[in-house]
């Protein structure tokens, strides 16, 4: 099974995957009715919020990353974007994070930091190998390979570096 046959699949179920995706701001609007108003006992759910954030942040990432990759690398049309798989994952995530926002600041939230730093990564590694592809640097060169992988991790341990310095 490939990632296309697991993206018909879904795309054959629009209503299952809305269903799905629908259910993570459902659940945090629920959770900020819940929890109450005092600081103590919003601080109980934090870890309800995490798996919430969690479970919209990374449908949500991996869809912004498979559209950044379907338009630059694969030159995809807007015209054939898939609503359902491109662009639902991403309005649930940003959904989410705003309803989660309004109770409790992210820097509370377990892992956050984790999740942010990941997507600077992906970033990174999208815009160095856009960058690559544009240049057409790898097509002739006598460098070793090991060399080659050890300047892209130094390359974004640089980069990571260069952002956390920033923000």
């Amino acid at each position: 099974m490939t990632l296309r046959d697991v993206f018909e699949a879904l795309s054959g179920q629009p209503l299952l995957l809305f269903l799905l995706l629908s259910a993570i701001p459902t659940g945090a609007f629920l959770i900020n009715l819940w929890s109450g108003e005092t600081a103590e006992d919003i601080w109980k759910w934090r870890y309800v919020y995490a798996v919430l954030v969690y479970l919209a942040c990374i449908p949500g990432i991996f869809a912004f990353t498979l559209n950044i990759y379907l338009f630059l690398f694969e030159r995809q049309s807007i015209w054939d974007m898939n609503l359902a798989l491109q662009v639902l994952p991403i309005l649930t995530m940003i959904a989410t994070l705003m309803l989660i926002r309004r109770k409790l600041p992210f820097n509370y939230i377990p892992g956050f930091g984790k999740l942010s730093s990941f997507l600077t990564l992906i970033a990174a590694i999208m815009g160095i190998m856009w960058f690559i592809d544009r240049t057409r640097i790898y097509a002739i060169t006598y460098v070793p390979f090991t060399y080659i992988v050890v300047g892209f991790v130094a390359l974004l341990l640089v980069i990571r570096f260069a952002w956390n310095r920033i923000f």
